[in-house]
């Protein structure tokens, strides 16, 4: 089970990111659990949406464990860390094309209200948050981040850029600017245009009252398939955590796994 969900080759790059476990005081103590087994433990709740105390005894250490250390390596920003050094994996063997770019947003509904929840527009004025996302021609995540749900999707543009690291390629230096930007009538907005021909991005953005809300255009599809994707983490069908960062930290789990799929393909 662990090796399944934690490949060697994703094992290998989590190992540059996560910090070192701290030295105990000699004389006893429980043992430590392995960060392999533990990373597993984690993945198996961000995919099966399981609780914390439902992780399975399989894996070794148990679901406060897991929790435990999921929180330690939240703050020490591991997940976008690994987030980071798989697109840099991909990246170096060709598997990223900036040549196009998407970005869309998808709104889950928050069992807890907390930091940057609330009252969705379109869910009958349930608390929930939205998850933003920037993915590159074939739809992989290059940037996310999460604001509450009644959050204009505008103001979601600019730090999804800004937030885009500098990614290895395969012939040529480093690239984190996209050649165009693709989105919807949401982002209809002639500072957001400006902002970005500032910045060297061509925007595609789908002008209000011209195009039908029913097409999704020729290169917009790719983000909404993303989205189909992130569905596969049922961790992210609702948002049970109070703390934002944490929530960020399994959206950042998911961009970072399914970034990995095009490695082993």
């Amino acid at each position: 089970m662990v090796e399944r969900l934690v490949p060697e080759e994703l094992w290998e790059l989590f190992q540059q990111v996560v910090p070192p476990a701290p030295r105990r005081p000699q004389g006893g103590g429980r043992r430590r659990y392995g960060d392999r087994e533990v990373l597993a433990a984690i993945i198996f709740v961000a995919t099966t949406g399981c609780t914390w105390q439902q992780v399975p005894p399989v894996f070794g250490p148990s679901g406060p464990t897991a929790h435990r250390r999921f929180t330690e390596w939240t703050r020490a920003r591991v997940w976008v860390k690994l987030h980071r050094l798989v697109l840099d994996e991909v990246g170096a063997r060709g598997g990223l094309d900036w040549s196009r770019c998407a970005i869309d947003s998808v709104s889950v509904r928050a069992k807890q209200r907390g930091a940057l929840t609330g009252p969705n527009p379109v869910d009958r004025g349930k608390h929930g948050s939205k998850i933003h996302l920037l993915v590159d021609r074939a739809g992989l995540p290059l940037s996310v981040g999460i604001s509450a749900a009644n959050t204009h999707d505008k103001l979601a543009l600019q730090p999804l850029v800004r937030g885009l690291a500098p990614v290895r390629s395969r012939r040529r230096p480093r690239r984190r600017r996209p050649g165009k930007l693709h989105a919807d009538k949401g982002y209809d907005y002639a500072d957001l245009r400006r902002w970005l021909h500032s910045r060297g991005i061509t925007p595609r953005i789908a002008h209000r009252g011209i195009e039908r809300s029913n097409r999704l255009g020729r290169h917009r599809w790719v983000v909404e398939r993303t989205v189909s994707w992130l569905n596969g983490f049922r961790r992210l069908h609702r948002r049970y955590e109070r703390r934002p960062e944490h929530f960020l930290a399994f959206v950042g789990i998911a961009a970072a796994l399914i970034c990995h799929r095009r490695l082993t393909k």
